[in-house]
């Protein structure tokens, strides 16, 4: 069966926990233009951390405010951004 070419496209990739760099397998999906429709993490312990640019992840131990931090030092400047836009 051959795929159209008007389909979304799948991809498993490795990603690192935002916090603490631990490799994670993810399950992704990409529409033509190859921005992220969606995304989950298929190895166990690992959780995605909800960003509409990026497929990202971060073990379930870590608590919110890690992950926010860790978001914050990889990303500088995009919690600014967001809170301009309310």
């Amino acid at each position: 069966m051959t795929k159209s070419p008007f389909e979304n496209t799948d991809a498993v990739e490795q990603h690192g926990c935002i916090v603490c760099g631990k490799v994670y397998n993810m399950l992704i999906i990409y529409d033509l233009a190859g921005r992220l429709v969606d995304c989950t993490v298929t190895s166990p312990g690992g959780r995605v951390v909800r960003d509409p640019d990026r497929a990202l992840v971060a073990c379930k131990k870590h608590t919110e405010t890690g992950v926010e931090v860790a978001l914050m030092k990889h990303y500088p400047g995009k919690a600014i951004e967001e809170s301009e836009d309310d």
